[in-house]
């Protein structure tokens, strides 16, 4: 005969486990989580909502200063663990550390990104209930409250210890390639001000589902009304495609490549010259008398294309260690009324001796020669240097780019003039990610160019990229072009609509006319201005918010 404790124990056994369930440092890792699911590639954009509604409930019933920081930040440590997954990924390509780190770095970075969210959440329960003793009250006030702190923080994040602003919460509003959904806002309020609409949302979404849980009779009928109602509407703007087809075309025409150089080749000298002669074919053309604009990605091409370096540093390049041969062959692929911008390596040089790197673009014309240059200014932390290298390098970390030399960062957004070519942004790789900064606003581009090396990434760092490089075409009402090792290459028209693209491990190139820019936009004008203005709305607004009868 079976014991009958088993059964009697699972009452018990239960009980912990519902605790834990029912635990608001639970509820706030696992909102994170969901919220995070609203970013690419998944794009589940009413879980983060949804996500955001939850946390703000956890925040109303917090009665400690210290308890709502603690709730922001177990928020923010699976958000940005769960977001960040794909830096993990870089790790497996490299000798130097073991592939087991990476997860132990998303981890680590996360531990200091969570700070920020904390900050919201702290700061927005000051508002709302560390200075109120009316419950209704607090409850009307604290998701404006935290929406108008959540733009501060991301807005922070940004650009605190050089920033990492990778993943703001606003672009989960962002629709597929043919729409905008709510981020068609972001010329007005910016990327940072959509973050806060999504956490309005979610403020919403909360009140809706308090006001129906707890009413009766038709109360209760609006209130689901209501919230069928904004998700209806809010469906319809993430899912019908933008009339983008009508648009005229611009007068540019452009030839961009992309030649999937798979990361585990990309650094073999072995690969170097089959490399090349990969982007050449699928750059030549058989009308070498048109006028066009040639596209490769950043980290293609192995050759140093400057003069005045020391002779060991050409011995590595593909073709017979002299840039000006290399500079000819160039030309010799692209045509002579062509122009190339390409990723290339230059190096700093004071009294004859190598400082440092710059990860940069080369504009190289059909002769051979060049005629501008751009320095990546956004350099990635233990990716392109070693930060804090006196403390991390005798442990044995270094950083993911392989080579001796740290990159140096360049001077910040430069517009070059190509005449009939255009006048030409660029920004490369992650530079795109940061909004305000993708531009020179004393001489506004035709265009922004962002030549990327998303090959690290694997599966989600590529489509992120992607979606935030469409962020920063609608704010300043801008084309990007984005040209990669492989992928996701792709033309945004300044809608941010992707008109063209190549999806990653797709050797191909991409012929077509740039584009027209917009006039430029509130946010071309204004920056990031404009959100922190919204922010410091809403705290007036909850700071007033009107006594209302608790629901």
């Amino acid at each position: 005969m079976d014991s009958p404790h088993p059964s009697s124990n699972e009452p018990a056994l239960r009980k912990p486990l519902i605790a834990v369930l029912r635990h608001p440092h639970f509820g706030a890792l696992m909102a994170g989580g969901l919220a995070a699911c609203g970013f690419q590639p998944l794009g589940w954009w009413p879980l983060t909502i949804l996500a955001i509604a939850w946390l703000i409930e956890l925040l109303h019933h917090v009665h400690r200063g210290r308890q709502a920081f603690f709730l922001g930040w177990l928020f923010g440590l699976s958000h940005f663990t769960i977001g960040n997954n794909w830096i993990a990924t870089a790790f497996t390509y490299q000798a130097e550390m073991p592939a087991w780190l990476g997860g132990i770095a998303v981890v680590l970075l996360s531990l200091y990104l969570a700070i920020f969210p904390a900050l919201g959440t702290l700061a927005a329960w000051l508002i709302a209930k560390g200075w109120r003793r009316d419950p209704a009250q607090a409850r009307a006030s604290l998701g404006i409250a935290f929406a108008a702190c959540w733009i501060v923080t991301e807005w922070m994040r940004a650009w605190v210890f050089t920033g990492f602003a990778w993943n703001p919460l606003g672009v989960s509003l962002l629709g597929g390639f043919a729409t905008q959904g709510l981020a068609l806002l972001s010329p007005w309020i910016g990327t940072y001000g959509l973050s806060g609409v999504v956490v309005l949302l979610g403020a919403m979404v909360r009140a809706l589902v308090l006001k129906g849980r707890l009413s009766t009779g038709s109360a209760r009928i609006a209130s689901y009304a209501a919230l069928l109602a904004l998700a209806v509407g809010l469906s319809l703007l993430m899912l019908l495609p933008t009339g983008y087809l009508d648009r005229q075309e611009g007068e540019i025409r452009y030839t961009l490549i992309q030649p999937d150089l798979r990361q585990e080749t990309l650094d073999d000298p072995r690969n170097f010259e089959p490399h090349f002669i990969k982007m050449a074919r699928l750059t030549m053309q058989a009308d070498r008398g048109q006028r066009r604009l040639v596209l490769w990605p950043e980290s293609g091409l192995a050759d140093y294309l400057r003069d005045g370096y020391p002779e060991y540093f050409y011995r590595q390049m593909t073709y017979e260690a002299d840039p000006a041969l290399a500079r000819q062959r160039l030309g010799q692929v692209i045509g002579p009324y062509s122009l190339l911008l390409t990723g290339a390596v230059d190096l700093v040089m004071r009294d004859d001796k190598v400082l440092a790197a710059r990860n940069s673009v080369t504009a190289i014309d059909g002769n051979g020669s060049i005629l501008a240059g751009y320095s990546k200014a956004h350099l990635v932390p233990y990716g392109e240097y070693l930060a804090l290298r006196w403390l991390l390098e005798p442990l044995g970390a270094t950083r993911l780019v392989p080579g001796a030399l740290d990159f140096w960062p360049g001077p910040g957004p430069r517009t070059s003039d190509f005449g009939a070519l255009g006048k030409a942004g660029i920004q490369i790789c992650y530079e795109i990610v940061f909004s305000g900064e993708v531009i020179d606003r004393t001489e506004r581009p035709d265009y922004i160019f962002n030549p990327s090396n998303d090959g690290w990434f694997g599966a989600w760092g590529p489509p992120q990229h992607l979606a935030q490089a469409r962020l920063r075409a609608l704010e300043e009402g801008l084309p990007v072009l984005r040209s990669t090792t492989t992928g996701i290459s792709a033309v945004i028209d300044a809608d941010g609509i992707v008109r063209q693209f190549a999806p990653p491990h797709v050797a191909t190139r991409l012929d077509g006319r740039i584009p027209p820019a917009e006039r430029p936009t509130l946010f071309a004008r204004m920056g990031n201005a404009l959100p922190l203005a919204l922010a410091a709305v809403l705290i007036v607004l909850s700071l007033v918010a009107p006594r209302r009868r608790k629901a």
